[in-house]
Formats: C-alpha cells, sequence, structure tokens
C-alpha cells in the first residue's frame, strides 16, 4: 500500500539548452512591461544578457534592470519594491544564480503591497501573513544549486553576529514559468559550480532520507541522485564545457527544489541557517563543506540508536556509487565519495570565513536537524563544525 502523502505545486518548467530563448513568449501573456533581476556581470559578459534583452526589444517588451550582488537582504529587496512600485510592472524576470533567483521571487511577492519585507519573514519578522498576491514571476537560473526555481520560498539574509538566513513563503511565490537553460551555466566559474553542485546533491540526499519523504519525492530524488552521482565531478571539472553534464546538474538542481520543498532537509541545512546568518560565507560552500562530516555523524549516530530504514536509504545512495548492495560497504562508499568531492572541488574549510572555535558552541546550540532521521546533539553537530575548521 502507498502511504498517503501531499505533493506541493511545480511551475511549468521548460527545460532544455536554449530555452531562455524563448523568455519573450512566456512574458507576452502577462504584460509589456516587466523587471530584470539580474546578478553581476558575468551573464553580461558573455553576451547572453544582451542577447535576452535584444528579443524583448524586438517583441515590444519594456524592461527595467535591478541588479543584485551576493546575498539578497531585506533591505535590498525593499530598495527594488521602492524604486519600481510605481512603474506598472507586469512581470518579474529572476536570470542569475540561486540568490538571485531568491531575492527577485521577494520583490515579485512584495511590490503588489509596496511595504518592507522583514515583517513577513519566518522566525524573525512581525509574524504578519502575505495574502499570496504577487506579480507574476519567471525564474532563469544560471546556475546548478539550490532549486530556487522550483520552490515556494525565498531566502533572505542579515550577516552579522545577530543575523539570520529565513523565508518568505507561501504556495503563490513558486515562480509561474521556469526556463532551466543548461547553455547559462556554461560560463559558470568552477568554485561556483562546485559549490552550487554539492549543495544540490545535499538538497537530494537529505530529503531523500528525511522523516517526511513520500513515495514521490523518493523516486525523484533517487533519479535525480543517480544523475549527479554520475556527472557532479565532471561538471566542475573536466567536462564543464559539456553540456550533457551541465544538463544533468541542472535537472538535479531542479528536482532537488521540488523534493526539499515536499519532503524537507537535514541537518546540513539547518546548520547553513544558522551559520549562514553569522557569517558571510556562500550557501553553496557551506553545504557542500560540511556534507561528509554530517553524513558521517548521521550514519553513526543511526547505526547507535536509529532505524534500519534510514540506514538503508543512505545505503541506497552510495549503491549508486559501485552497485554495491550490502548495507555497510555501501555506506562507506557513499562517505568516501562525499570526502572525495569535498577534497577533489576544492571546498573551503568554514575557518576561511572568519569562523573560530570558540564560535561553534552558540552556532551548534542555534543550529536545527530539520527533517533528518535521526537527531544529533549539540556535542556531534560541534564536532561536524570542528571537522570542516
Amino acid at each position: 500500500m502507498v502511504a498517503p502523502f501531499n505533493f506541493a505545486r511545480t511551475p511549468a518548467v521548460f527545460f532544455g539548452a536554449g530555452v531562455s530563448n524563448t523568455l519573450h513568449s512566456h512574458l507576452m501573456p502577462f504584460g509589456r512591461t516587466v523587471l530584470i533581476v539580474t546578478g553581476q556581470a558575468s551573464l553580461k559578459k558573455t553576451g547572453r544578457l544582451d542577447k535576452l534583452l535584444s528579443s524583448l526589444k524586438d517583441n515590444e517588451i519594456k524592461h527595467y534592470i535591478f541588479q543584485i550582488t551576493g546575498e539578497p537582504s531585506p533591505e535590498i529587496v525593499d530598495a527594488a519594491v521602492s524604486e519600481f512600485k510605481s512603474k506598472d510592472i507586469n512581470a518579474i524576470v529572476g536570470i542569475g544564480e540561486s540568490s538571485v533567483i531568491d531575492g527577485a521571487k521577494a520583490i515579485s511577492a512584495m511590490l503588489p503591497l509596496g511595504v518592507g519585507v522583514f515583517n513577513y519573514l519566518e522566525g524573525v519578522g512581525g509574524g504578519v501573513t502575505h495574502t499570496g498576491v504577487k506579480v507574476p514571476f519567471i525564474a532563469v537560473p544560471t546556475t546548478s544549486g539550490t532549486g530556487s526555481e522550483t520552490t515556494k520560498n525565498a531566502v533572505l539574509s542579515r550577516i552579522g553576529p545577530d543575523g539570520f538566513k529565513k523565508s518568505l513563503r507561501h504556495d503563490n511565490f513558486v515562480p509561474d514559468v521556469a526556463l532551466i537553460d543548461p547553455a547559462l551555466t556554461l560560463s559558470s566559474p568552477q568554485d561556483v559550480t562546485a559549490a552550487c553542485a554539492m549543495d544540490a546533491f545535499t538538497q537530494l540526499m537529505e530529503s531523500y532520507v528525511s522523516v517526511k519523504a513520500s513515495p514521490m519525492t523518493d523516486s525523484l530524488a533517487i533519479g535525480a541522485l543517480r544523475l549527479a552521482m554520475e556527472n557532479l565531478e565532471a561538471a566542475c571539472t573536466t567536462g564543464a564545457g559539456d553540456i550533457r553534464a551541465r544538463s544533468a546538474m541542472s535537472y538535479a538542481a531542479a528536482i532537488s527544489g521540488i523534493t526539499l520543498a515536499n519532503a524537507g532537509l537535514g541537518v546540513v541545512h539547518g546548520l547553513a541557517s544558522t551559520v549562514g546568518g553569522c557569517f558571510d560565507i556562500p550557501h553553496g560552500v557551506l553545504c557542500g563543506t560540511v556534507a561528509g562530516a554530517a553524513t558521517r555523524a548521521n550514519i553513526t549516530a543511526l547505526r547507535r540508536d536509529g532505524t534500519a530504514a534510514a540506514l538503508q536509504k543512505y545505503a541506497d545512495i552510495g549503491s549508486l556509487i559501485t552497485g554495491e548492495k550490502d548495507l555497510n560497504p555501501a555506506l562507506e562508499a557513499l562517505i568516501e565519495k562525499i570526502d572525495y568531492w569535498t577534497e577533489t572541488l576544492k571546498l573551503q574549510r568554514l575557518g576561511k570565513y572568519g569562523i573560530k572555535q570558540g564560535h561553534l558552541d552558540r552556532l551548534a546550540s542555534n543550529a536545527s536537524n530539520k527533517e533528518s532521521p535521526v537527531k544529533l546533539t549539540k556535542e556531534e553537530i560541534i564536532a561536524i563544525l570542528l571537522d570542516r575548521l
């Protein structure tokens, strides 16, 4: 018998190399005045942004541009809302890495209200409930990372001792359209590609072993995990210019967004919310660099006091590497593979970003296990951080 489950809606997804060239056709049903939210200059340097904007002009679509650099903050979102609330924007397009998609998603949600976003953020604001009314939103990712192009939440950050990474969330905030064009990821730098790839893999793994996983999320996650296992290293190294490897990782990232939205995540992302609010460390780097240590800690804890079913799920992922079906060899293969990626892809240690041993107790105290199949203690979480310090 298939166990009962719920499944959130997804965007209208258009996937494939070159699909971003159809942006104008997806915008026209919404109107002729759009706001393009972009990131740093890399998209422009490749000429792809100019090509997209030229297509809009050819189709008589008026556009404004707003740039987001780094992690989006409430202040950045508020600035965009203040600048464009009187411009009669018919649709918003987020073209860039996951942080750009998150920022654009939040602007889409707040533009109709014309007010500051802070009070609508989970856990830190004033607890105000959003109506769900938004400006139509199209996501065009240029990296393969958090899968924000398929989720209903926008993560905003304020960095510092009392900082946070919190979500603006509503079922209606799922993008109306996601144009997932692997060709846009070809120019992504190696370090960015590696961090994003490890984040996507970790999201798939954490949602697969989650206590809220369902038969539907399991089916999606394990298929995407297979593709990630086969293509992650190549996409970050010798196959960086291979559209097949890039397509596999674009697909894996998009699916990771769908599975996390429906099954939740685990301790890696519970740490990311806390550490990422206190220190200016890219989300993908943080998740990728602790993924191996966290997986080892989870498996150790599950062997001690967890369930056989959860251990078997980790072994399912390990079996994708070598075909090994026996439990313990498959578990060891998984841990070894993540450790290998961490070193081969040169994921930075936490100390590079100003994190010191004296910070670990507080960080671990504020971290969450989220939907992990085993609840790690504060001491076990400190050990994860110390391992990657």
